[in-house]
């Protein structure tokens, strides 16, 4: 049986926690009674990722635990997809988590079962979860389109929630082939575009190498942007207990 590793991007500061990330960080934000890298942790070995590194820039000292643990030093100067790169090479399959969102373990089980050298998870009820954060969800929804389960178009700005069709969440699986993919097309880029490459315009190159899977889900899943992020998630389960996008059940 394949075994999966597990990789979370937790080397950025998260600036707009504002002062919560002066003394702490991001992925340490408490979130109904558990941290959102507890979150994670737990969703990734229940479904059996068991071998996890933690990439660590910003208050590196802090994150620590039953882990392994990557260092991007430069961390204020890139973005998540240099973190990436701080990784040690992919041998196996290997799920990417980002540190600042929480997931039912059931996501991490579509994605290890999807078929594809790169695979996406991206949420079809999206307008629930964005309709919560946002008085406008397209003040910070973006493009997602496919075709045939293939990703077509991702991270562009759009001006009709009825031509997205789902958003993407930050959870990625990469084989080792498309582990090398996605390292050739990095390093084909100059220092300064390493440095400025953030993720969805990453997938938008890759999706010219090589087909970009898509697993899609249905709710269950949050992202922690800011701290009213953490309230509107408190008040919506405390509220609604069939939420959407309740991550615990």
């Amino acid at each position: 049986m394949n075994k999966y590793k597990g990789l979370i991007l937790a080397a950025g500061r998260g600036s707009r926690m504002g002062s919560t990330t002066e003394r702490s960080h991001k992925c340490l934000t408490i979130l109904e009674g558990k941290t959102l890298l507890d979150w994670q942790l737990s969703a990734l070995r229940a479904a059996d990722v068991q071998d996890i590194t933690v990439v660590r820039g910003y208050r590196s000292e802090m994150l620590q635990g039953d882990f392994k643990t990557a260092e991007n030093p430069r961390w204020s100067e890139t973005n998540m997809v240099g973190t990436l790169f701080c990784a040690p090479k992919m041998e196996t399959e290997t799920i990417i988590s980002y540190s600042d969102i929480v997931y039912s373990s059931d996501h991490i089980e579509k994605l290890k079962n999807q078929d594809g050298d790169i695979v996406i998870t991206a949420d079809k009820k999206w307008l629930d979860l964005w309709s919560t954060r946002f008085e406008n969800p397209l003040d910070d929804a973006e493009s997602f389109k496919t075709n045939d389960g293939v990703l077509t178009e991702i991270g562009n700005d759009e001006d009709s929630i009825d031509n997205i069709q789902a958003q993407y969440m930050g959870l990625i699986k990469f084989t080792p082939r498309g582990w090398d993919i996605a390292f050739g097309t990095y390093n084909s880029l100059n220092k300064d575009e390493q440095d400025k490459l953030d993720m969805t315009s990453f997938l938008s190159m890759l999706m010219e190498k090589t087909d970009i899977k898509v697993a899609f889900i249905e709710g269950r899943w949050c992202e922690v942007d800011s701290n009213d992020d953490v309230k509107a998630y408190e008040i919506k389960l405390k509220e609604n207990k069939n939420w959407s996008h309740d991550w615990r059940k």
